[in-house]
This record gives C-alpha cells, sequence and structure tokens, in this order.
C-alpha cells in the first residue's frame, strides 16, 4: 500500500538525516574547538551556534580515526557549496541553504575565524564582498571528505558494486527532484558523462 511505503521512506529519510557516521557530533564529555556543531537547517533555532571543528567521534567502534579533527556538518556543507560554485556572498548563501542572513553570517564567521575561508571583493565588481575557499579550508575540507567516504565505504563493505551504483543513482535522482521542486540546484560536476565506474 503506498501510504505505508511513503511511511516507511520518510522514516529512513529522517534516519539518514541524523546518520552521526557521515556527520560527526559532540559526545557528552568531549571538547569541541569552539562552539557545538549545527547543521544549516537546525541553525535557525533561537539556539543556533556557529559551526566549529571537533574530534573525530569514532564513528566504528574499534576502528582508528582518520584524522583528530573533523569539520562539523554545516562547516562541512559551507565549504563544499563554496568550493562547488566559487566565492559566495553571505546573501548567496543563505538563498543556496534557504536560511536567514543572520544565520549564515554566524556559521560563516567561524570558519572566518578559523581561517577556512576569507572575505574578498566581488571579482565582477559588485558591492558586496562575498566569501571564498583558502588552501587551508581546501585541505581541511579534503581531509573530511575523505574521512566520509572511509567511513562510507565500512559501511558498504558487505554489498555489491551493482547495489553501490543502484543506491547513487536513486538517491541522486531523489535530491535532483528536489532540487528542482526548490528551484535550487546544487552545482555538481559535469554528472554522467564525467561518471566513471569504480
Amino acid at each position: 500500500m503506498l501510504d505505508r511505503r511513503l511511511e516507511r521512506l520518510e522514516r529512513e529519510l529522517m534516519l539518514v538525516a541524523r546518520c552521526s557516521v557521515l556527520t560527526p557530533r559532540e559526545r557528552k564529555g568531549q571538547a569541541t574547538d569552539a562552539q557545538a556543531p549545527q547543521t544549516p537547517q537546525a541553525a535557525q533555532t533561537p539556539q543556533a551556534q556557529a559551526p566549529t571543528t571537533q574530534p573525530d567521534t569514532g564513528t566504528t567502534p574499534g576502528v582508528e580515526s582518520c584524522t583528530p579533527t573533523r569539520l562539523d556538518r554545516s562547516g562541512y556543507l559551507l565549504l563544499s557549496r563554496l568550493d562547488a560554485e566559487g566565492a559566495m556572498t553571505i546573501g548567496q548563501l543563505a538563498d543556496a541553504f534557504q536560511l536567514d542572513v543572520s544565520t549564515v553570517n554566524r556559521q560563516t564567521g567561524a570558519l572566518l575565524r578559523s581561517g577556512l575561508v576569507e572575505r574578498i571583493p566581488d571579482p565582477e565588481g559588485g558591492l558586496a564582498r562575498k566569501l571564498r575557499v583558502t588552501p587551508q579550508g581546501a585541505d581541511r575540507m579534503a581531509a573530511e571528505r575523505t574521512c566520509r567516504q572511509t567511513d562510507l565505504s565500512r559501511l558498504l563493505e558487505s554489498w555489491t558494486p551493482e547495489d553501490v551504483a543502484r543506491f547513487e543513482d536513486v538517491l541522486t535522482r531523489f535530491n535532483r527532484e528536489v532540487e528542482r521542486q526548490e528551484g535550487r540546484a546544487w552545482p555538481r560536476e559535469t554528472d554522467e558523462a564525467a561518471r566513471s565506474p569504480e
């Protein structure tokens, strides 16, 4: 029955969104470099805090952490968007994530203080300054991406290559439909033409 299937699908999407393997969180008793991490969506609450970096939470018991410090979810998302699209204003980032400018300003503030992004004049001559990823930010983002891919590889180690490809295709199709309906596409590489079988 379709209603039952949608109920199960909604639950599974909720669980994906809270997956701590790909989005490490502070655990009780663990110190962070600054404040607790927030996603761009969660940061709209009155208790919103800026993105920060944090110790790896050891997402797989008994497995060594891939780096001593991990980027939180909002920091990783913001850096990924700037990396994919190039320099952007606070307003452009707010529009991309459907957030208040004040929220994005708080989130990017932590990245600026950490030296992961920098403010530059608009290359196209606009009045607003833009943010771009620094070399240090690019290195941190690449390290975080490697950690996430390593964790994902562990999760999917019992899957066949065909299962992984099918999962990727369906998830990409779902995300593209969300982006189409919201009118906010995430910039991607030259999609299928650039994809090569692993």
